[in-house]
């Protein structure tokens, strides 16, 4: 798979709202219990059970969004004795969940530091020019848009299924199919798998368009991945709400121009001066 590092394509304004969706995954993380669990050697089953009550309660679970109520039986984060040994204890809810907040509070759950550091660099690479093209609340409303749209349907799809989603995958996945309409020809540095990771700057369909056959394969079961229980479904869909929200953008002006220094050009400085007719030269 090409690793995105670094786009060539300059914005006008700080991404803050990027950075600051970074920061809050970031934080999110630790303080998890998956964080907490986070060492050397395999997780004692109380912290899997504590991991497993968390995720039930914060995290987006398909039967829930497909019913619009929490499940029956959840995980307390106690551990009991089972017939085939130790296991968790599931008893009724104490607390009152919100299935459709759920998807929100789950864009920011991660199961580990390799899960959000993936995320993340699609989001730090990507991000920033769909912040600028879009402003800060469009831009906001397309990643939130993209991860809803994900995680209902993969419910639509999966309706039975009660195993959390968690992850910003989907909200990412919304960034990255708008950049692809809008901006298909910038280059991006990326590591490329050709024996050894070999850094080549590629053009962004390129890039892009690979990730998104690589998703859409592995979700319709042609193609093999070792990614476990990866919801490969949720990021062809958000990609495509991405891709449909970018669509009105294209072709439009992104303002005044960067200046081309910034662009990696150098111009010579020209003085320019009123003319007697009024004109400029």
């Amino acid at each position: 798979m090409v690793i995105p590092i670094y786009d060539v394509n300059p914005v006008r304004r700080t991404p803050w709202v990027t950075y600051g969706l970074i920061a809050a995954n970031v934080l999110a993380l630790l303080f998890t219990p998956v964080f907490a669990n986070m060492g050397i050697g395999s997780e004692a089953v109380s912290d899997l059970c504590h991991q497993t009550a968390f995720f039930q309660h914060y995290a987006a679970i398909p039967k829930e969004l497909i019913t619009n109520t929490q499940l029956p039986l959840v995980a307390t984060g106690a551990v009991g004795r089972m017939a085939n040994g130790l296991g968790c204890v599931v008893d009724a809810p104490t607390y009152a969940k919100q299935p459709a907040l759920s998807v929100l509070t789950s864009m920011f759950l991660h199961g580990g530091w390799l899960h959000l550091l993936g995320n993340m660099l699609f989001l730090w690479v990507f991000g920033n020019n769909i912040e600028d093209r879009f402003g800060k609340i469009g831009y906001l409303l397309v990643y939130v848009a993209s991860g809803y749209a994900a995680a209902y349907g993969f419910a639509l799809a999966n309706p039975d299924t009660t195993e959390p989603l968690i992850g910003a995958s989907g909200a990412v996945s919304g960034i990255l199919g708008a950049y692809l309409v809008l901006f298909p020809r910038a280059r991006v540095w990326s590591l490329v798998p050709i024996l050894f990771f070999i850094p080549l700057r590629l053009p962004a369909w390129i890039v892009l368009g690979t990730w998104f056959v690589l998703q859409w394969l592995y979700s319709a079961g042609l193609a093999v991945t070792g990614g476990g229980e990866v919801a490969y479904l949720a990021h062809v869909l958000g990609f495509m709400v991405g891709v449909l929200a970018a669509l009105p953008f294209r072709g439009r002006r992104r303002g005044p121009p960067v200046p081309r220094q910034l662009a990696g050009y150098a111009e010579p400085q020209v003085m320019w001066r009123k003319t007697d007719r009024g004109g400029w030269r």
